[in-house]
């Protein structure tokens, strides 16, 4: 609007179109256009002292000279506009918006790119949005560790004789940076578990709060929102009792919320483990151990302006939570189905329940000694987790008159 005024002030002054243009840096064709749009509203005559206020120029430009799309930029699915933004404001992306309408609307023949257009314009239109804006959170000592895994490339594994897929898991402090980083060829529930105590034990303490990335390990059903809840894996919840923290899980598609450990994986992943990709576990991981102390845990960090180790050293590991002196018993927790022969299987073995819950869902929970199952969060089975046989069957778990049929030998 800027220019308009000054194009303004210089037709004022008596200045020539052409030496307008010139000084406007734009086209003849262009300089006429504005200049008829303002002399239709009257605003191109007066002093040169005197000028219009923007606004007033920029409505007669829409007024007189409104912008024309090219063809190109005219969407080939405008119409569907009106439907496109209810499925956004629902929270649909565009591929979802896509197959959404694949389903449900025959007459739809929109391809994705065109979609994404029109919710990239539809968002643009709507300005940021409260839950946009990113909150700088500043965290106490020991306080509050984040979480995650990140892909670390391929790997030779001597156990099963291939390569494999392998993982870097990531603990950020949020008050010093300083982390606890190490690779791994799964994201079980049993890794994610013994990751949390290897780190602590490195660590020297316990944060008072976990903020994990809503992985399948750490958290079963991601929900967020008023009314929702976070239902916690049951055995990272066993865990975080005996260790005494608290489980702060990030709302799914927001990983803006654990950024600290974002860009940690991100640091590990471009700076340690680049390159590495030949390297055996056992390698990586102690080149890991030195790099955190001696490269990650030196550096200036870009946000808090100081060395991480050397804050965590001289104020942070002080405030951790002491490590429990009882050492941690694992603990896992699973969903099974109760078999036709009222047995439920974990962990390549069976075990019997009362008859009477076959086909139900029961919860199995499982330590290095002992099987217990649970129906409706009562104990209905207890047994041994070792046995000599391919099942732990007890007698009063089946109907009294098929009881001894289990006995019997084959012929």
């Amino acid at each position: 609007m800027h220019r308009l005024q000054e194009l303004v002030r210089l037709h004022r002054m008596g200045v020539g179109s052409r030496e307008v243009a010139r000084h406007l840096g734009m086209g003849p064709n262009t300089e006429r256009q504005y200049r008829k749009a303002l002399m239709r509203s009257d605003l191109l005559e007066g002093s040169a002292d005197d000028l219009p206020d923007p606004t007033l120029l920029k409505a007669a430009v829409l007024m007189h000279a409104p912008p024309k799309l090219a063809p190109q930029q005219q969407s080939s699915i405008e119409r569907w506009r009106p439907e496109i933004e209810k499925l956004y404001d629902k929270g649909l992306g565009p591929k979802a918006i896509l197959d959404r309408f694949r389903l449900e609307e025959s007459g739809f023949e929109g391809k994705l790119g065109a979609i994404k257009r029109m919710v990239q314009r539809i968002r643009r239109e709507l300005g940021p949005q409260a839950k946009d804006v990113a909150i700088p959170v500043d965290t106490a000592p020991g306080e509050v560790a984040q979480v995650d895994f990140g892909f670390a490339g391929w790997r030779w594994d001597p156990d099963t004789g291939r390569r494999r897929k392998s993982w870097v898991f990531v603990m950020v402090l949020g008050y010093s940076r300083h982390m606890y980083a190490e690779v791994v060829f799964d994201q079980r529930v049993q890794t994610w578990l013994a990751l949390h105590q290897r780190a602590f034990a490195a660590l020297g303490g316990v944060p008072r709060t976990i903020v994990p990335d809503n992985l399948k390990a750490a958290v079963i059903r991601a929900a967020f929102g008023v009314g929702d809840r976070v239902e916690l894996n049951r055995s990272y919840r066993e865990l975080a009792r005996h260790y005494g923290f608290k489980i702060d899980p990030t709302p799914p598609y927001a990983p803006e919320k654990k950024g600290k450990v974002e860009a940690g994986v991100k640091y590990v992943k471009r700076n340690c483990l680049k390159g590495r990709d030949g390297e055996t576990l056992e390698q990586v991981n102690r080149t890991l151990v030195r790099w955190v102390a001696e490269i990650a845990g030196t550096r200036f960090h870009g946000t808090t302006g100081k060395h991480p180790l050397q804050e965590f050293e001289a104020i942070e590991r002080a405030t951790l939570l002491p490590l429990p002196n009882k050492p941690y018993e694992p603990v896992l927790w699973k969903k099974a189905t109760v078999h036709r022969d009222s047995h439920v299987v974990f962990d390549k073995r069976m075990y019997s329940v009362p008859w009477r819950l076959i086909e139900r869902q029961v919860w199995v929970r499982a330590t290095p000694s002992t099987v217990t199952i649970h129906f409706d969060d009562e104990r209905i089975a207890t047994h041994r987790r070792r046995g000599s046989g391919p099942r732990s069957t007890q007698d009063g778990h089946l109907p009294p008159e098929r009881a001894a049929l289990r006995h019997r030998r084959a012929r």
